[in-house]
């Protein structure tokens, strides 16, 4: 098992060979939330729970108070592409 330690010079590492051009990245693209939420026919109120936040929270990312990344943009990639699919996933 890996302790914290590895894990950090694993990361450390990867993240110079990303600098010097060695490593591989994934870029995501940044999301509009509110095109995403649209698209899938959502409100807000309907929203905000699919993707784990308040509704306050949400609107911020509509809002620009808030930048959506990591895993957040993740979710709404997977929304934007195959919506009934998200939404089968995560309300059962």
């Amino acid at each position: 098992m890996a302790t914290v330690g590895d894990e950090l010079i694993e990361s450390l590492g990867q993240a110079l060979e990303f600098v010097s051009g060695e490593g591989a990245a994934i870029v995501h693209e940044p999301s509009d939330p509110k095109s995403i939420r649209k698209k899938a026919k959502l409100t807000q109120r309907e929203m905000a729970p699919l993707v784990g936040m308040s509704l306050s929270g949400y609107r911020k990312w509509e809002q620009g108070e808030r930048v959506v990344s990591g895993p957040a943009a993740v979710l709404l990639k997977v929304l934007d592409k195959e919506p009934e699919a998200f939404k089968r996933a995560v309300t059962s």
